[in-house]
């Protein structure tokens, strides 16, 4: 089933390809991406793209070099995890990251970089387990970081979402399978779904989708998005109909918390919607009886 991008995501797609004046380039050629943005991991929101391979890092765009660390400096305040890693400010506040590549310490002088420049080789450094790269955009205006689908060409996907399982967790803190009942309790629950991606074959990398859509009787009532996540007074903020913690929506590991509904006496249709970046997607619907 294809669907077209939500209207929001095109016009900031639209946006930032204005203000750069095309869209950006992945940083690796041949490399295999093994996590993307907004992917939990193990309760915290990815907040780029992991890539695994051996070749070199490209420039994703022109800019300028910001700053540029080995994985044993101690020039920099940021944290250690990152290890080797160099930063590009391409104007009007957006910054590329690049890190956890090969340690071959601090080898570039400031300069100006032009689209697709040689800057290292993937490898390991930081908290990197295999030879690769982290790649991450941030715009400092808006203080949030960017992903990096919404102004790159995607890879390709043929595949739908998967669903890995569907709760509705009650005040009581129980959680509820909507698939192994067909009565609720009338009252307030709190929606949770594990949802991933793999983009071509069943062998690859689960990877995070870009939207999933709650909805009851047809009336949307909870709608998480990937698009992008804020800084707010040194919290990380997810986009789920506003700004909410994300330390909330990704706490139940390994799925995401879409947001809360209030059940009354009566047939209820419960149906959850997650699409991926390409417009793939993949429904789950539940017919219910609250008494």
């Amino acid at each position: 089933m294809k669907k077209r991008r939500p209207f929001f995501t095109g016009l900031f797609f639209l946006f930032l390809t204005a203000v750069l004046g095309t869209a950006m380039d992945w940083p690796v050629r041949d490399a295999r991406l093994i996590r993307n943005f907004g992917w939990n991991d193990q309760g915290r929101p990815a907040l780029g793209s992991s890539f695994v391979g051996e070749g070199p890092i490209l420039a994703a765009e022109k800019g300028e070099l910001l700053f540029s660390r080995g994985g044993g400096s101690m020039a920099s305040r940021l944290p250690s995890p990152l290890g080797s890693w160099l930063a590009l400010d391409h104007g009007d506040g957006l910054i590329s990251i690049y890190s956890r590549f090969l340690d071959a310490g601090e080898t570039r002088a400031a300069k100006q970089v032009d689209r697709n420049e040689p800057l290292a080789r993937m490898g390991i450094s930081g908290w990197a387990s295999r030879g690769g790269v982290y790649f991450s955009l941030f715009d400092r205006r808006e203080r949030r970081w960017i992903n990096p689908s919404m102004i790159i060409t995607p890879f390709p996907d043929s595949r739908q979402p998967l669903f890995q399982f569907v709760l509705l967790r009650n005040s009581e803190g129980q959680q509820i399978n909507p698939a192994q009942v067909r009565t609720l309790r009338q009252g307030r629950y709190t929606v949770l779904a594990a949802v991933s991606d793999a983009m071509t074959s069943p062998g690859d990398p689960p990877l995070a989708p870009h939207r999933i859509v709650c909805s009851v009787n047809g009336s949307e009532i909870g709608a998480l998005s990937f698009e992008t996540l804020s800084s707010r007074d040194g919290r990380l903020m997810a986009y789920r109909n506003g700004l909410v913690p994300a330390k909330q929506v990704y706490a139940p590991f390994p799925g995401f918390e879409i947001g809360e509904l209030a059940f009354t006496r009566g047939q209820a249709t419960l149906e959850i919607v997650a699409q991926d970046v390409t417009g793939n997607s993949r429904s789950a619907v539940y017919r219910l009886l609250i008494e």
